[in-house]
């Protein structure tokens, strides 16, 4: 037995040359960087469905709210949905009849003008067929319906007297004229009214309308007013009477302790010294939750450098919410850059979602976006707290959270393909982990840079329907009037009936007074320039 034992042996035994060993040894390693690489295209792939197919939102799913609960252990987690949904009992009584939705009284304001039209039968046909008698109305019923209008153009003709004093003239044949002072327009020259470039700018920068589509209805409704008409008055407008709101407003937001800041693309074709395709950039920075005024200011720039910043906030000394974008934390020392933690989280969920639904039961990318998750519970929680109070149960409830994601993460980086998503997510988040712990520094900062997201997707929607900007000058106009819209909604303010204010108030306020873009400013504003009340904040906004 041992014989055969050994013969058996011998005979799974091969003898290669060191030729064929290191060919083989090098099949093997290409083999293994192939599957790597076809892994890394895969994820790709199914990332790039995903945007493409899949819904945007980031909130935890089924795999994460399982994973929850088995990190953190708590019941609430489970029963995560429904906290989401804010679904709870409401008793009805029995006679009261619920309203049937797509009623008229749900939509309307309550200042809404009613026209009414009454209906009578005809004085003949008001004669009893019966008898012969004379009838007399004993009710009425009522159909209300929405009437919605297509924009009126008129002309308004401003006609100023001179008047002449006869008696002068019969005297001294030389008669005292005085003609009625002329009130001053918004653009001199120019036939342009508050209301047209109110409405104009309202269209492109509120609605995203082009100035060629504006041409188009307006043209079809018989007012032959070109686009390039259109843009100089905007242009002009924008220069004359928003500019200088616009500067009052930078003074104001360098004076806060808390600001957001963001950045995205914009193509600009007449950029002296740079081809036609290439990028260039719109900032945005505005005020944090921590303000009772809000402020959004954009700032166009030809590149995306770091001097941008650091000259748009000179004389700014506080904290500042970014992404992980490198030029931010090239800032001066007097500017905290504060992490954002869903950016933090995308990546991990990005991971996440380069997974079958099976596998990403118990994944350690479920893992990680169950530690972010766990955060922003905790942020939920703590949202009606004052600053002070929040400061002190972010310190006993989501640091240790905290020390537990960087434990896990650091640990599990060195296990972990580089190139691959989860590596990456785990790189970002080391990378970044110095700037994402900051906002324990002060009740007053925000777990994600989401605030100024949220304010850069107006101009990201509206770049969509004018694709690019014919000139800076042109670009720097956007960013003006963008600044001045966004800061009038962030404020409850009715972006048309805020600019028409404007308009129809700054070119007489500035013959009396220097500093009249101060008086101008949204808190400044009367009451007519305010969302209806019945209106929510989300639907002005």
């Amino acid at each position: 037995m041992k014989n055969e034992k050994a013969k058996s042996n011998l005979g799974e035994m091969v003898s290669i040359s060191q030729t064929e060993y290191e060919k083989f040894q090098s099949l093997e390693s290409r083999l293994a960087q192939a599957e790597l690489q076809n892994n890394w295209l895969l994820e790709q792939l199914k990332l790039s469905k995903k945007k493409l197919f899949g819904q945007s939102t980031e909130q935890a799913g089924e795999a994460v709210v399982e994973q929850l609960s088995l990190v953190f252990n708590e019941a609430e987690a489970l029963d995560a949905k429904s906290v989401e949904d804010g679904i709870s009992d409401t008793k009805v009584k029995s006679h009261t009849r619920k309203r049937r939705n797509g009623s008229i009284e749900d939509i309307i304001p309550e200042n809404l003008p009613v026209e009414r039209v009454e209906h009578r039968l005809p004085d003949k046909e008001q004669v009893c067929p019966v008898c012969g008698s004379e009838m007399v109305e004993i009710g009425t019923e009522t159909h209300r319906a929405l009437k919605i209008e297509p924009p009126r153009y008129s002309v308004v003709e401003d006609i100023y007297y001179t008047y002449a004093c006869k008696a002068c003239k019969t005297e001294t044949d030389e008669a005292l004229i005085v003609k009625t002072p002329k009130e001053p327009t918004v653009l001199p020259g120019s036939f342009a009214s508050p209301e047209a470039i109110a409405h104009i700018m309202t269209q492109k920068f509120v609605m995203y309308n082009p100035l060629y589509r504006q041409e188009q209805e307006m043209n079809r409704g018989g007012l032959k007013l070109s686009r390039q008409t259109m843009s100089n008055w905007i242009l002009r407008a924008a220069d004359d009477w928003l500019k200088p709101i616009y500067e009052q407003l930078h003074r104001q937001l360098l004076q806060r302790k808390v600001l957001h800041a963001d950045e995205t693309t914009l193509q600009v074709l007449r950029e002296p010294g740079k081809s036609t395709s290439s990028k260039s950039y719109m900032w945005i920075y505005r005020t944090s939750g921590d303000t009772v005024q809000p402020i959004v200011l954009y700032d166009y720039q030809p590149n995306r450098k770091a001097e941008n910043a650091e000259q748009f906030l000179g004389g700014f000394k506080g904290w500042l919410h970014a992404d992980g974008y490198q030029g931010y934390h090239k800032l001066p020392d007097r500017i905290r850059v504060v992490g954002c933690h869903a950016h933090a989280r995308r990546k991990f969920d990005e991971a996440l979602n380069t997974l079958s639904s099976e596998a990403r039961r118990g994944s350690k990318a479920a893992e990680g976006v169950a530690f972010f998750s766990r955060l922003f519970q905790l942020e939920d929680t703590f949202a009606a707290m004052v600053p002070e109070e929040r400061y002190t149960k972010r310190l006993e409830q989501e640091k240790p959270v905290l020390d537990a994601l960087l434990s896990w993460a650091t640990e599990l980086m060195p296990k972990t393909a580089p190139k691959s998503a989860l590596g990456k997510a785990l790189h970002y988040l080391l990378e970044q982990w110095p700037y994402l712990i900051r906002y324990l520094e002060d009740g007053r900062l925000e777990l994600s840079n989401n605030r100024a997201e949220r304010s850069i997707k107006p101009f990201v929607m509206g770049r969509k329907n004018f694709l690019f900007a014919n000139t800076p000058a042109g670009a720097h106009s956007s960013a003006v009037i963008y600044s001045i819209i966004e800061t009038a909604k962030e404020n409850g303010l009715d972006p048309y009936r805020y600019l028409l204010w404007i308009f129809q108030t700054a070119p007489k306020l500035a013959q009396s007074c220097d500093d009249w873009g101060a008086q101008l400013l949204p808190e400044c504003a009367p009451e007519g320039c305010r969302c209806p009340d019945s209106m929510k904040e989300d639907e002005c906004r």
